[in-house]
């Protein structure tokens, strides 16, 4: 539960504006000291992804075994998740759309410690907006849909600690 008091405030303490460029690839946190991770970053991180692609990803932020990611959901068919080891928290920086949560992976396949799937059968929906928390737990099925606009997130992976 620390864990997501401690990233909660971390994404609290992020707006959105315009600014510098972020590097590449983040740097790991220096574990001796505070690292700022500024608005400029998180919109450099932002601006890195492709418009293109239904889903895409980029890593902005690294505190090992923390990663945390801004992600860019287009309104079209999204693939289905379940992550066995970790739990995932997003935070709606932009957009509207249902998380389907629950239920069992359309044609799961393996892809390391994950499953993927084309959808979900069953689950439930919960609609969410700009400013929303979203909190999928570890070995829960989850999908994005009925996407009404493009939806920017930022994601953290929670590792199971057991």
């Amino acid at each position: 539960m620390s864990r997501l008091v401690v990233f909660t405030a971390l994404l609290l303490s992020i707006g959105v504006t315009a600014g510098a460029q972020a590097p590449a690839t983040p740097t790991p946190t220096d574990r001796t000291k505070a690292t700022v991770f500024s608005a400029a970053d998180l919109a450099a991180g932002v601006a890195k992804l492709p418009g293109d692609r239904a889903a895409a990803s980029v890593r902005v932020f690294t505190l090992a075994p923390y990663n945390v990611n801004v992600e860019r959901r287009l309104a079209k068919p999204q693939g289905a998740s379940l992550h066995e080891a970790q739990a995932e928290l997003f935070y709606v920086i932009e957009g509207a759309a249902t998380l389907l949560t629950g239920g069992t992976l359309v044609t799961p396949t393996r892809t390391g410690a994950n499953l993927a799937g084309t959808g979900i059968d069953g689950g439930t929906r919960q609609a969410f907006g700009k400013g929303d928390f979203l909190l999928v737990p570890s070995g829960v099925a989850h999908q994005f849909v009925d996407i009404q606009s493009p939806v920017q997130l930022m994601a953290i992976y929670l590792p199971n600690t057991q």
